[in-house]
């Protein structure tokens, strides 16, 4: 899957999951201090990821996910294997 596919869906996930506004996400957003996404919010979004993407994002993965690219990194790099 191509990764502008792959931030298309991210972005679209963090719109209708999230409920945040699309012009706030770029790929450099943090999700808790420039999305203002909390520790449950971001649990959902890797459920979310998970579901859409048909993959599994460990604990200690996720963990290090501070940014919308650093998800879409995580994704792209299982969808991809």
């Amino acid at each position: 899957m191509e990764r502008s596919a792959i931030e298309s869906k991210m972005v679209d996930l963090l719109v209708e999951e999230l409920g945040i506004e699309r012009d706030k996400i770029t790929m450099a957003a943090k999700f808790e201090e420039d999305l203002e996404v909390d520790s449950l919010g971001v649990v959902e979004l890797l459920m979310a990821l998970e579901d859409n993407f048909d993959v599994n994002i460990p604990d200690e993965e996720a963990e290090a996910i501070t940014t919308v690219s650093e998800a879409v990194d995580i994704v792209e790099a299982k969808v991809n294997a």
